[in-house]
């Protein structure tokens, strides 16, 4: 039955990866060293040299001596640097230094609010708050017209404020692994909004109508939930091409699925899913379909032919060991924490398989058993 990927330890695939990374920087490092005990490289920083004392009109006697070069940067230092590097420096700070002036950034555990000089700076076209224990929002973020992009991913946040419907200019909004149960029905007044990250907050069971009016959105992540469902609002995003609900409570699948027509990754592992609906063969777009193949016993035959563009990965676990915790909160920092390791897994699986003409047909059976 067509191409299928069963993996079952998540944790090992991330240990080997780990092994991989660790044998690749120590090459890079032992590279790095030959190469600076390289004549080679050593003749050409000598040549570099040169070339730059030339540039600077530098008397030839001030850094060939004997036969041999002098690379003291002394030299180019007393005679200063030549007017094209100069203005190439400067022009690059100038716009790096302008491009930060629209950005903030924030993160450290030593912060509980955003500072009061923030409600100064309207002008911002970024926030970029993580890792902090920040849990509000203020309502003054209703005055920052002008931004672009909302990242508040990873800090302790419970609810966001109504002003955030005020945004009209906002593209991107990742609020990711916070302590969101709900989220607000003015948010679908950001009707420029093009990607929306509401993963990893644990509590999430649906979202507000009024979301359909996001018709710009082409990616929503909805993983490491409380859904049972699609929220009605996210089949009526007419541009979506990105839908991860994985880590979820869904049962089934709606019937006008298909009415997704511009999707082109789906991903569903980690349900109850225990069928497929006829209605995903009708999606032209649809390129990828993760599912976990643990309780599906109806899959149309033609999701799984290998004639298809579809490339259809099932993922197959073995149970995993309880953790014994008296301690809710920790608990579910543990499942917040093992979400975020399966997710950074499974985005660089996705990309690894975006990049081959077909998926393996099977990996190595191992045992399920994440230790955090």
């Amino acid at each position: 039955m067509g191409h299928q990927v069963i993996i079952f330890d998540f944790s090992l695939i991330r240990g080997l990866w780990e092994t991989r990374v660790k044998k690749n920087k120590e090459r890079q490092r032992k590279e790095k060293e030959r190469l600076e005990k390289s004549s080679l490289e050593k003749i050409k920083q000598e040549w570099n040299f040169i070339l730059e004392c030339r540039k600077k009109g530098i008397p030839q006697s001030k850094y060939l001596k004997n036969g041999f070069v002098n690379t003291d940067e002394k030299i180019l230092d007393t005679y200063g640097k030549t007017p094209q590097l100069w203005k190439r420096n400067t022009l690059s700070d100038e716009a790096n230094k302008e491009r930060n002036k629209f950005i903030f950034q924030l993160s450290g555990e030593q912060w509980m609010e955003f500072p009061d000089s923030l409600k100064e700076q309207t002008y911002l076209k970024e926030w970029h708050v993580c890792n902090t224990l920040i849990q509000t929002i203020p309502a003054y973020i209703a005055l920052f017209q002008d931004l672009r992009v909302l990242d508040l991913s990873k800090n302790q946040i419970n609810c966001l404020p109504v002003e955030i419907g005020c945004l009209k200019k906002l593209k991107v909004l990742n609020v990711s692994f916070n302590n969101l149960k709900s989220i607000p029905p003015e948010l679908g007044d950001c009707e420029n909004l093009e990607k929306l990250d509401l993963s990893g907050n644990m509590e999430i069971r649906e979202l507000p109508f009024e979301l359909s009016n996001l018709k710009q959105v082409t990616v929503v992540d909805v993983s490491a939930n409380k859904f049972h469902s699609i929220p009605i609002c996210v089949l009526r995003m007419s541009n979506l091409q990105w839908l991860d609900i994985s880590s979820n409570n869904l049962k089934d699948l709606p019937e006008d699925i298909d009415r997704l027509d511009q999707l082109q990754t789906l991903l569903l592992q980690k349900n109850k899913l225990t069928y497929l609906p006829r209605a995903l063969v009708n999606m032209p777009n649809l390129s990828l379909l993760v599912v976990s193949g643990d309780d599906l016993v109806e899959i149309p035959t033609a999701v799984c032919e290998s004639t298809t563009g579809l490339k259809f990965v099932s993922l197959r676990d073995s149970p995993v060991e309880t953790i014994v915790c008296e301690d809710t909160e920790e608990i579910i920092e543990s499942e917040r924490e093992r979400e975020q390791i399966e997710k950074e897994f499974m985005k660089a699986y996705i990309e690894d398989l975006k990049e081959r003409d077909s998926t393996p047909s099977y990996t190595t059976k191992v045992l399920l058993s994440l230790q955090l």
